[in-house]
C-alpha cells in the first residue's frame, strides 16, 4: 500500500509538467505566428510602395501613346521680333564663325525666346543658320595660307580624322533629339557648355601669355640684330607686319582629301533620302540607318592607319609634328562621335567641342577654327537635310536666317582677322570661342529651365518620345 501510495504524486506531477510545456508551445507558436504576421505585413506594404515608386519613375520617363512636343511656327512677317532676332543672330553667326563653333548656342535662344519657336524646331532652324555661317567661313578660309607653314589654312588631314565621326554622330544626335525630353538635353547642355568654355579660357589665357613673351622677344632680337628675325615666320609679331596669305582658291585645296570628304556627305546623303521611303523604325529603315556606320568607319580607319604608319601627318601641329598613339586615335575618334550627337541633340555644331580640342592638340587657333568650321559644313548640312524630312522647320523663316548667318559670317572672318593682324594676338580667336561657348550656356540653360519649371506647374508629360510615333 505504501509503494502505490508513493508513485500517484509523481504520475500528477509529470501530468502537470506536461501539461504545462503544451501551455507553453501553444503560447508561443501563438506569439511567433502573430510575429511573423507582423513582420510580413511591413514587407508587402515596403514592396508595394516600392513598385510604386518605380512604376511613377517608368511613367514620368515613359507613357505609350503620350507626347510632350508640339511644334509652334509662328507666322512670318516683318516686326520688332524679326528686326532684333536679326540683329542677335547677325552677332552670334559673326563670333561662332570666327570661334569655330557655328553659333547655336545664340541662335536656339533668339528663335524660341524672341521668334517664338518651339524648342525642336528652334534647334532645327538653328541648323540651317550653322551651315549657312560655315558656307561663308569656309569659302573666306578657303582661299588663306597657314600663318607659320607652308600649307592652307584648314587642315585637311585633321578634318579627314574628325569628320566621318561627326557625321555618324549627327545621325545618332537627331534621332536622340526626336526622342529626348527637353529637361535632359538643358542637363547635358549645362554640364557640357561649363566644362568646355572654362577649358578654353584657360587656353586663351595661357596662349596670351606665351604670344605676349614672344613678342618681347622679338622686339629684343630686332633692337640688337634686326636681320635674325628673318629666318623664320612666327604668329602675326605686330601691327600691320604680317598680312593673312590669299591665294588662288583651286591652288589651295587639297582634293584627295576633299573627294573623300565629299564621298562620306553623299553616302549619307543617299542613305537618309532613300530612308523616307521606308517605314519609321521597320527593318529596312534600321538597316539604312546601320549602313551609316562602315561608311563613317571605313574613311576614319584609312585615315588613322595613315597617321599610325607615318605615311599622313597632322602637320598644323608643326614641330610637335609626331606620329598618334592607337589610344590617341580611338579617343579622338571617339569624341567625333560624341561632338556629332551633341550637334545634332541640340542643334548646335559640333565645334563647340571640336574646337577646344584641336586647341589641346597644339593646333594653331587659326587653324582650329578653320578646320572645325569645315568639318561643320559637312555635318550641319546632313542634319539639316534629316530635319527637313523630318518637317521640323519651316522653310520661309530658315530661308531667311541661313541669309542673315552668311552674310555674318564673312563679315565677322573679315573684321576679326584685320583685328588680329593688328594687334598680334591669335588668342583672340580662343577669347571668342569661350565666350561664345559661355553666354550660349547662360543662355540656352536659362531658357531650359524656364520651360521645365512652366512643364512641372501644368504637371505635363515629361518623359521620351517615341521614335516609331514621330
Amino acid at each position: 500500500m505504501a509503494t502505490k501510495m508513493n508513485h500517484k504524486p509523481s504520475s500528477l506531477v509529470i501530468a502537470a509538467t506536461w501539461l504545462i510545456m503544451c501551455i507553453l508551445v501553444m503560447i508561443c507558436n501563438v506569439s511567433l505566428a502573430e510575429r511573423v504576421l507582423k513582420e510580413k505585413e511591413p514587407a508587402k506594404f515596403v514592396e508595394k510602395e516600392t513598385k510604386g515608386f518605380l512604376k511613377a519613375m517608368v511613367d514620368f520617363l515613359w507613357e505609350s501613346g503620350k507626347s510632350s512636343y508640339e511644334p509652334v511656327w509662328p507666322e512670318m512677317k516683318f516686326d520688332w521680333k524679326i528686326i532684333v532676332g536679326s540683329i542677335i543672330g547677325f552677332l552670334g553667326a559673326a563670333l561662332g564663325s570666327v570661334g569655330g563653333v557655328g553659333g547655336g548656342g545664340i541662335f536656339v535662344p533668339m528663335l524660341a525666346l524672341i521668334i517664338g519657336f518651339d524648342p525642336k524646331s528652334s534647334t532645327a532652324i538653328s541648323k540651317c543658320m550653322i551651315m549657312g555661317a560655315a558656307l561663308s567661313t569656309v569659302y573666306y578660309n578657303m582661299r588663306l595660307r597657314n600663318p607659320t607653314l607652308d600649307m592652307p589654312l584648314i587642315d585637311y588631314d585633321l578634318a579627314l580624322l574628325f569628320q566621318p565621326m561627326l557625321m555618324l554622330g549627327i545621325s545618332i544626335g537627331v534621332i536622340c533629339n526626336v526622342m529626348f525630353a527637353d529637361w535632359m538635353v538643358t542637363v547635358l547642355l549645362i554640364i557640357l557648355f561649363i566644362g568646355t568654355s572654362t577649358k578654353a579660357l584657360i587656353k586663351g589665357i595661357n596662349t596670351w601669355k606665351k604670344e605676349t613673351m614672344l613678342k618681347k622677344e622679338t622686339a629684343k632680337q630686332l633692337e640688337e640684330e634686326p636681320k635674325t628675325g628673318e629666318d623664320y615666320k612666327p604668329l602675326p609679331k605686330g601691327p600691320g607686319e604680317i598680312q593673312d596669305e590669299v591665294v588662288p582658291l583651286l591652288k589651295n585645296i587639297y582634293w584627295k582629301e576633299l573627294s573623300l570628304l565629299v564621298y562620306v556627305w553623299v553616302a549619307f546623303l543617299i542613305v537618309q533620302i532613300v530612308k523616307t521611303y521606308t517605314k519609321t523604325c521597320s527593318i529596312e529603315y534600321w538597316i539604312l540607318n546601320f549602313l551609316q556606320v562602315p561608311i563613317a568607319i571605313s574613311v576614319t580607319l584609312f585615315e588613322a592607319v595613315c597617321i599610325y604608319k607615318g605615311t599622313r601627318v597632322i602637320k598644323s601641329k608643326g614641330k610637335e609634328v609626331k606620329n598618334m598613339k592607337i589610344y590617341q586615335i580611338l579617343l579622338y575618334c571617339s569624341i567625333g562621335v560624341i561632338a556629332g550627337m551633341v550637334g545634332g541633340l541640340l542643334g548646335l555644331g559640333g565645334g563647340f567641342i571640336l574646337g577646344p580640342l584641336f586647341l589641346e592638340m597644339g593646333i594653331p587657333p587659326q587653324v582650329a577654327s578653320a578646320t572645325s568650321t569645315f568639318s561643320m559644313l559637312f555635318s550641319s548640312s546632313m542634319s539639316v537635310v534629316q530635319y527637313y524630312y523630318l518637317d521640323r522647320f519651316p522653310v520661309p523663316y530658315a530661308s531667311y536666317f541661313v541669309l542673315v548667318a552668311t552674310i555674318a559670317a564673312f563679315a565677322g572672318q573679315h573684321v576679326v582677322r584685320r583685328i588680329i593682324a593688328i594687334l598680334g594676338r591669335a588668342s583672340i580667336i580662343i577669347f571668342i570661342l569661350a565666350s561664345t561657348i559661355f553666354i550660349s550656356a547662360i543662355s540656352l540653360g536659362g531658357v531650359g529651365i524656364q520651360n521645365m519649371i512652366v512643364k512641372l506647374e501644368n504637371h505635363e508629360y515629361m518623359g521620351f518620345e517615341n521614335l516609331c510615333t514621330q
